[in-house]
């Protein structure tokens, strides 16, 4: 059982949503202690230069008007620190995640917080994790070639430290929109609680 999953919808959707059903069939199959929601269905703010010049400043030094600049980024990222296990819904736009977990990528990958520089390369901090893509797609297969939204959050989410990365999937919904979802489900069912 997790003790504490962090449940991440990014459907622009919110009703007939197959990643949020997903998701949420996910949380239930996990039954966790406790459950961190963090809907994306309204956008995070995007990067900016304030953002950055906030970030790249050391944290001792920094003004309150920067600290209030990155208390959404460290939010968030405590979201991810206290969680065991984070369910992301990644519905696949265009080949890709959507914009708005995009955005919140942007927001939890900081140097020094959830990853560092070493000699070796760079280094996830946020180790000991295990994440559950909900992939949904109209066309993409998961997996294949095109499917770069999958390649990505594996890539991103090892960045950070999580390299315990399971994907359920309800691909290909346009060829076969009740065989997909049901594949999905009994690839949930299957998930070690």
């Amino acid at each position: 059982m997790a003790h504490t999953v962090l449940h991440i919808d990014s459907s622009a959707r919110q009703s007939g949503s197959t990643s949020r059903v997903l998701t949420a069939q996910v949380v239930e199959r996990l039954n966790a202690e406790a459950v961190i929601r963090r809907d994306l269905s309204t956008p995070l703010p995007l990067l900016d230069e304030a953002w950055i010049g906030a970030n790249f400043t050391p944290a001792d030094q920094r003004s309150d008007e920067q600290k209030a600049t990155l208390a959404l980024s460290d939010s968030l990222i405590n979201e991810l620190k206290e969680a065991d296990t984070v369910v992301i819904g990644v519905p696949i736009y265009n080949f890709t995640i959507p914009t708005t977990l995009k955005a919140w990528i942007d927001l939890v990958a900081r140097v020094g917080v959830t990853f560092q520089y070493t000699e070796t390369g760079p280094e996830g901090l946020l180790k000991g994790k295990r994440a559950i893509l909900a992939v949904a797609s109209g066309g993409t297969e998961a997996g294949s070639d095109i499917d770069y939204a999958s390649r990505y959050l594996r890539h991103m989410l090892g960045f950070i430290g999580i390299t315990d990365i399971e994907i359920v999937a309800a691909d290909q919904q346009a060829i076969d929109a009740e065989g997909s979802v049901q594949k999905a489900k009994d690839a949930i069912a299957q998930l070690a609680a």
